[in-house]
């Protein structure tokens, strides 16, 4: 009986510890002590023009969640959001946006790489497509760091290799 209780009080403390998206979600409103007391230290802090900032938090590199809390200039959460969705993807401007556009709007990238061919650098982000399908998100930037395109795809990291038994 003791070590059952023993093995319940280390799962509960592991979740108090966890990451940040099992804590639960902070107030909209909350001063961002308060923020980050509940959440821990964000894993990048994005300023923007007016002032204010998105604090974000991502899940790391195999993570498909990166959670932005936007505190306004006066030291509030405005807004607490997941970012990686169709959603957010589809407000960043092709041939507009620029690396600091994206990472103000989705966060760090999960993967770099390089298309020689056009001299694009690709960031590739790992999301659930309509919350369902392992995909990943390749934004495509020129040498100047604008985004000249974008494509997503099933994510080949949760593909089954094992489908033909030849």
């Amino acid at each position: 009986m003791i070590r059952i209780a023993t093995i319940w009080t280390a799962i509960v403390l592991a979740g108090c510890a966890g990451p940040a998206f099992m804590r639960g979600a902070p107030a909209i409103g909350e001063p961002v002590e308060a923020v980050t007391a509940r959440l821990g230290q964000p894993t990048n802090v994005y300023p923007l023009p007016d002032g204010s900032r998105e604090l974000e938090y991502a899940t790391g590199p195999m993570g498909q969640f990166t959670w932005m809390a936007r505190i306004g200039p006066d030291g509030r959460l405005v807004s607490y959001e997941q970012v990686l969705t169709g959603e957010k993807f589809a407000t960043i401007r092709i041939d507009q946006a620029t690396k600091a556009d994206v990472l103000r709007t989705i966060g760090r990238p999960a993967e770099t790489s390089r298309i020689a061919m056009h001299d694009y650098e690709v960031w590739s982000y790992r999301y659930k497509e309509s919350g369902v399908w392992n995909s990943l998100m390749h934004v495509h930037f020129d040498a100047n760091g604008v985004v000249r395109m974008m494509q997503n795809g099933p994510d080949p990291m949760f593909e089954v290799r094992d489908r033909f038994p030849w």
